[in-house]
């Protein structure tokens, strides 16, 4: 596989298309991040932007439906009158239907030539081939051209390989973007620095020191408009497949030899392919399924997932994945990896928690056997990192406490943090593959995650049921339960 470069900002113009222009996408995430991107100096001097979709604007319409829709996804502070009046004048737009090959004609007029091209594909996988077939037909597609791809890519490893076939034929690997928003947070991407800038970490970062692993990615809302979308994907697809996935990696990884975007790829893979392949009886042992039934969260009353606007009422589509999962390294030899996401949980949280072994043997002879040392990464909604140890409680004799060393991400540094969608962005354009999925990453996960779904479908079994506001099926801390853990909450 050729080795992608990282370039400096182009010199060249920039047209950045996208498709799906007038989507809920565009509207609360590209076009926000594009603004603080425009607004901190970090497009190209000679930018635009073109939104593509089916509604029928003209470039003032357009203009008119990103005021009223997009300022609010914009904090307050940030809106500077000049520079958001700038922004707009960078926006056009081009009606375009995008499976009709006879409508791309006004899109070749509209992009200048000799710019260098970004093509976002905020729509549905299943026109991905119509969109490039019919910009390569055009004469948009040229070896500057890049193509940001919006998850989700694929239902499953077929479709994920059909996908990246049709792609292929019109864009090279090193022009692919698989884009997860996940990999451009601020604290995900301080993993790195973590785990492979302090000494004091990677002698202890292995089998026997670490005795399990926990990633919890847990969200308040349920699924809202995206129910008819969500109901033919579920949390495994929706999630696990993917964003905990790829924190998994960069947890389990081996130190890449620079970071060059293929070399730091390469080290994932070998995470995703050393992933413990489950069997039906692994899967029943190992997985919970769960569903959302009514309840409250944050105060106020919600409705089960199937009774939400566009659900079947006999829905068995989980809302809630919890599982184990080993990776078969002499690294991570025997250490568990426990994976948790749903909807409607308690609390908005996303943490990795790495939790090392005791002492072999304690001179305390009332030291709490039940309290580790953890390393706690906090990645939403606050952005911190925490150390518990256990300390003397003061006074006489020697009881003790766990006590935390923390250090609050957010306070520690001073300047801005970009939001994920605006630092994949800036990476887009200047050339940046590092914290996108490459093709290879992208079907070994599915290769994973596949058996478990197949295995769901043999095992017949109705999800769980969990009541909204609650941290899931109590089937989820029995998984824990039995190796004597339970999830930090």
């Amino acid at each position: 596989m050729a080795t992608s470069t990282t370039s400096t900002e182009p010199l060249q113009p920039l047209d950045m298309i996208i498709f799906g222009g007038g989507g809920d996408l565009a509207v609360r995430k590209l076009l926000p991040a594009l603004y603080m991107a425009h607004l901190h100096g970090n497009l190209p001097a000679s930018t635009r932007i073109i939104a593509v979709g089916r509604h029928a604007y003209d470039r003032a319409g357009y203009i008119e439906f990103v005021q009223e829709r997009s300022q609010s996804f914009i904090e307050a502070k940030n809106l500077e009158t000049k520079a958001w009046q700038e922004f707009l004048g960078l926006l056009h737009y081009v009606p375009l239907d995008a499976t009709n090959g006879a409508t791309y004609a006004e899109l070749a007029r509209a992009s200048r030539p000799g710019v260098e091209r970004v093509f976002y594909l905020a729509t549905a996988p299943t026109i991905f081939m119509n969109i490039c077939e019919n910009l390569a037909a055009n004469g948009l597609v040229d070896k500057q051209s890049r193509v940001v791809l919006e998850k989700p890519l694929g239902h499953d490893l077929d479709s994920a390989r059909e996908i990246n076939l049709a792609v292929g034929k019109y864009f090279e690997e090193s022009q692919i973007y698989r884009i997860d928003h996940y990999l451009g947070k601020e604290t995900v991407q301080n993993l790195m620095v973590l785990r492979f800038g302090n000494g004091i970490l990677e002698p202890l970062w292995r089998a026997p020191n670490i005795r399990s692993v926990q990633i919890t990615v847990a969200e308040t809302v349920g699924v809202g408009s995206r129910a008819g979308f969500y109901d033919g994907t579920g949390a495994l697809r929706d999630m696990v497949q993917n964003h905990l996935l790829q924190l998994l990696c960069i947890i389990a990884m081996e130190p890449p030899v620079s970071l060059d975007p293929d070399a730091v790829r390469d080290e994932k893979l070998k995470v995703l392919r050393s992933l413990r392949r489950m069997r039906l009886g692994d899967i029943a042992r190992d997985t919970v399924r769960g569903q959302y039934s009514s309840g409250a969260v944050n105060g106020e009353a919600v409705k089960a997932y199937r009774d939400e606007a566009d659900v079947p009422t006999d829905s068995r589509t989980e809302t809630f994945v919890a599982l184990r999962t080993y990776v078969d390294t002499w690294r991570w030899a025997n250490v568990p990896f426990f994976l948790r996401t749903g909807k409607r949980m308690q609390k908005r949280l996303s943490q990795i928690v790495i939790e090392f072994a005791n002492p072999p043997f304690s001179i305390f002879p009332d030291a709490p056997r039940t309290t580790a040392n953890r390393l706690v990464i906090h990645l939403q909604p606050e952005e911190s990192i925490q150390l518990q140890l256990m300390a003397k409680q003061p006074g006489s004799g020697m009881q003790m406490l766990p006590v935390s060393l923390n250090l609050d991400l957010q306070s520690a540094f001073s300047q801005r943090r970009a939001e994920a969608y605006e630092r994949l962005l800036i990476d887009v354009v200047r050339g940046r593959l590092t914290h996108f999925m490459r093709r290879d990453e992208l079907e070994a996960a599915w290769s994973w995650a596949d058996p478990i779904l197949e295995g769901w479908q043999e095992l017949g079994e109705r999800p769980l049921p969990y009541t909204a506001g609650s941290w899931g099926p109590d089937a989820s801390a029995a998984l824990l339960a039995r190796e004597g853990m339970n999830w930090l909450e």
